[in-house]
């Protein structure tokens, strides 16, 4: 029997529109090669790139463009947030791409289960400031509420001196610890899906 195939979505929730460099890209890209390695195909998207109505509903009318990325999150087995650190908290851009997540807390399939579990959810976070432990630690919890399993080790992060003016993407060498760090988030992200995909959790009883 041939071994699932497992796909893999980036939301990318830098404050830069696109075509200006995005160190929170380029780590989830980072991400996206090493699950590559494991057979994890992957594809991305720029949030801010998008019209993402507020609100916590999954569809907010006329506009809003979040259906459509909403699709494609569904269709991922895993889910990459990837954030910037702005004054200690992940983005406003970021913090939106949570909220409207929130909606699939009523969502479940024909089991009665979160349409969500048994999706898997890695965090990325980068700056020039501290934070990176804060936002992981409320990124996990919200990916879990609605329904995301965190694999052991599933975060990767890097933190330029502070008020330093480096960003990743500036960097000649990805220094081995985050390396190590975006290995480990992507190995085990992959082997839990794997697992997840042949055998889901049970279904709920109400």
């Amino acid at each position: 029997m041939s071994e699932q195939k497992l796909t893999a979505l980036s939301l990318v929730c830098s404050l830069k529109p696109s075509p200006a460099p995005s160190s929170s890209e380029l780590i989830a890209a980072h991400i996206q090669s090493e699950l590559q390695k494991y057979g994890v195909t992957g594809d991305t998207v720029r949030c801010v790139d998008h019209d993402i109505s507020p609100g916590v509903e999954k569809d907010m009318g006329e506009g809003d463009e979040w259906p459509a990325i909403r699709d494609r999150i569904l269709a991922a087995d895993i889910l990459i947030f990837s954030t910037p650190t702005w004054m200690g908290h992940t983005s406003s851009v970021g913090q939106r791409v949570l909220e409207r997540l929130d909606a699939e807390v009523a969502e479940t399939d024909d089991e009665n289960r979160p349409i969500l579990l048994g999706k898997v959810a890695l965090v990325a976070v980068v700056g020039n400031e501290d934070g990176a432990h804060h936002i992981v630690a409320e990124a996990f919890q919200a990916l879990n509420d609605v329904g995301y399993t965190i694999p052991a080790q599933g975060c990767t992060y890097w933190n330029g001196p502070a008020m330093g003016k480096t960003d990743y993407n500036d960097l000649d060498e990805v220094p081995e610890a985050t390396a190590s760090a975006t290995a480990n988030a992507a190995r085990n992200a992959a082997h839990l899906a794997r697992q997840l995909t042949s055998d889901q959790y049970p279904p709920y009883p109400f």
